[in-house]
């Protein structure tokens, strides 16, 4: 492996632990907060928080693999955790689909919560800033596997940007419904890169 493609694969490795560490504080409180306000929107974005945790692990134990033994023996590594990356996106779409379902059909909404209004908004460039690193870093490592733990920064971050307006609207208006069909807006982003992650296809940007 070259000097480059090796400080490559330590500034994803930097990215990775920066993401565990925010992800174990967006987690606790987005899912406490959650639980509290039985706000579907929320609970989906702690799910969330816990899946991309999960993807960082990943992610470092398949850097972990290219450093150790190169990048002709990181091959296999990329594959699986690109597969486990997709598989974890389309969990999330499937939790996010029978959840809002189910709140429309009981007709039970979320309660306001200010943690959850304040670790959303926080969220919002945290993962911004992270997941246009990390795309950079799988452009120029040709890492399908980081493009999807990417993706899943972004879906976070959205996601987080859906919270703070469901939030918002549901304290201004009162309307029960609004966390239900705001928690629906990223599905399609889900379902797609899940299942191009999963299948290993090639980016056509």
């Amino acid at each position: 492996m070259t000097a480059d493609r090796t400080a490559l694969v330590q500034q994803a490795f930097r990215l990775e632990y920066l993401t565990l560490a925010w992800m174990v504080v967006e987690a606790t409180v987005a899912i406490g907060s959650g639980l509290a306000a039985r706000s579907i929107t929320l609970l989906a974005f702690g799910i969330d928080s816990l899946i991309e945790l999960a993807s960082a692990v990943v992610l470092i134990w398949r850097l972990t693999v290219e450093l150790r033994h190169g990048e002709a023996f990181a091959e296999h590594a990329e594959h699986t955790a690109s597969r486990i990356g997709g598989a974890l996106l389309l969990a999330l779409s499937l939790y996010v689909v029978i959840a809002a379902a189910w709140s429309l059909w009981t007709g039970r909404g979320q309660e306001f919560s200010w943690p959850g209004l304040l670790v959303a908004i926080v969220a919002i460039p945290i993962m911004w800033v992270l997941s246009r690193r990390k795309l950079r870093l799988a452009d120029a490592l040709g890492s399908r596997a980081l493009r999807t733990d990417a993706v899943e920064g972004i879906a976070c971050g959205w996601l987080s940007f859906v919270v703070v307006v469901g939030l918002f609207v549901q304290l201004a208006l009162g309307a029960w419904w609004v966390d239900a069909v705001t928690s629906l807006a990223l599905v399609w982003l889900l379902v797609r890169e899940g299942r191009e992650a999963w299948e290993g296809e090639d980016d056509d940007d």
